[in-house]
């Protein structure tokens, strides 16, 4: 069978040996994806390895692996002792992008119909969490990263560390396991952080997965992730109560708010300072009027209608400061609040930019990949109606006088013809 066919399958076994071959068992299920219905061998030779694998993952951010479905393309060759096999000559990832894409709306969808896909995102963040569970690799770079920024700083943090294995098919129900861990002592700790170092966009994977979502979702404490991704939003993202991009990222979160606790504390010394001083002033103030009172009874009838008149302007100098206090702090009050609310405007706004950033990105990428995959389909369809393809498959070309005959009434009898083929021509004489 000299043709290429496109085949759509799901990789059961997969097995590259030392010399960089790749080989496959390729299979399709039946309806629920427990049954197997059919099940061929496939081969990549090593040099075609070497391209398709790599474009591959750069495609669709994932390795050739069990348990992905993908379309490929391959010739048919049957083997007298090893039977049926397919040798493949190319891999189209947008078919496997668009299944991954489907599994992934599956659970989110399957999240959202069990109730739970804003459960923790609706939990109330601590103004400031200082007991903190973190989920991640004692030997990992971001775990690093993320111990040295969260202590080098005034304020007081402490933290326990969950071993947990962050990528490779181990990495779900390990990090399942932490998290069951943490449950057990969760009156102990405020908030949960799952972090991991930077790596490959396959490295993710786990983190889109039901087990790992559902878990986050329906956790008992906050939870923070620092897994660090630039471009796509896990599920594991989506249903955790704050999504941050690095491991560093999370600490300088949790220093801010710190922070900004220290300086509404800072702000309530000194409102107290303030109101503190002013009652001693008014105190003294009214010592003060009391003293000149008790002086103005000593003194003689014949100046008591003075003194009245005096004491009225002491009351009314007295009633005005006061206006001009009260007026003072209404207006230093309404100045905080229009600072605090500018501030918080400034917050939101600074975090809309990265999601908004991270849409774009993710369209332009798509954007590319549907024009990439559309280039490829016309030059396949290029490639399909090049003549020499149509002569190797068995048809032929014939011409008399130098055209192509495409009717053979226009032939006479004896006329001298050329029939050309794939590999060579044949001059005829019509009888």
């Amino acid at each position: 069978m000299p043709e290429l066919y496109w085949v759509v399958a799901e990789i059961n076994e997969l097995h590259v040996n030392n010399a960089g071959h790749c080989y496959m068992e390729l299979v399709e299920k039946a309806h629920g994806g427990v049954q197997i219905t059919a099940k061929a061998r496939a081969t990549v030779w090593a040099y075609q390895f070497r391209m398709l694998s790599p474009y591959f993952e750069s495609m669709t951010g994932q390795r050739l692996k069990a348990g992905l479905k993908i379309m490929l393309q391959a010739s048919i060759e049957f083997h007298e002792i090893y039977g049926l096999s397919l040798q493949v000559t190319d891999i189209n990832p947008a078919y496997t992008i668009g299944d991954l894409a489907m599994q992934r709306q599956a659970i989110i969808k399957q999240l959202e119909d069990e109730g739970v896909f804003d459960m923790n995102r609706e939990l109330e963040m601590p103004d400031i969490p200082q007991r903190i569970a973190v989920i991640s690799s004692g030997t990992a770079a971001g775990y690093g990263d993320f111990v040295s920024q969260l202590y080098n700083n005034n304020y007081a943090f402490s933290h326990t560390l969950f071993q947990a294995v962050m990528q490779g098919a181990e990495a779900e129900a390990s990090i399942i396991q932490a998290f069951e861990r943490i449950f057990e002592l969760d009156d102990q700790f405020d908030v949960v952080v799952l972090i991991r170092g930077g790596g490959s966009q396959s490295d993710l994977n786990c983190f889109n997965s039901y087990g790992i979502a559902a878990c986050i979702a329906q956790f008992s404490l906050p939870v923070i992730t620092g897994i660090g991704h630039e471009r796509d939003e896990t599920i594991a993202d989506m249903v955790a109560c704050l999504s941050l991009k690095t491991p560093t990222a999370v600490a300088g979160h949790l220093i801010h708010q710190a922070m900004s606790l220290d300086g509404r504390l800072q702000e309530f010394e000194n409102q107290l300072a303030y109101l503190a001083e002013f009652v001693i002033r008014h105190s003294a103030d009214r010592l003060q009027n009391l003293s000149q009172r008790l002086m103005t009874i000593t003194h003689s009838h014949a100046r008591r209608q003075d003194k009245q008149i005096h004491t009225l302007q002491l009351r009314l100098a007295n009633a005005a400061n006061m206006a001009l206090m009260q007026k003072k702090q209404e207006h230093q009050r309404l100045s905080a609040k229009m600072e605090k609310f500018a501030l918080q405007c400034l917050r939101e706004q600074k975090t809309a930019i990265p999601l908004l950033q991270a849409q774009l990105e993710k369209l332009v990428g798509a954007t590319f990949s549907n024009h990439k995959n559309r280039i490829t389909r016309l030059e396949d369809g290029v490639r399909l109606l090049d003549p020499v393809n149509l002569l190797r498959r068995g048809y032929s070309i014939t011409r008399a006088n130098g055209k192509v005959v495409r009717n053979a009434k226009t032939l006479k009898k004896g006329q001298t013809i050329e029939t050309i083929m794939h590999d060579g021509k044949i001059e005829s004489i019509v009888v």
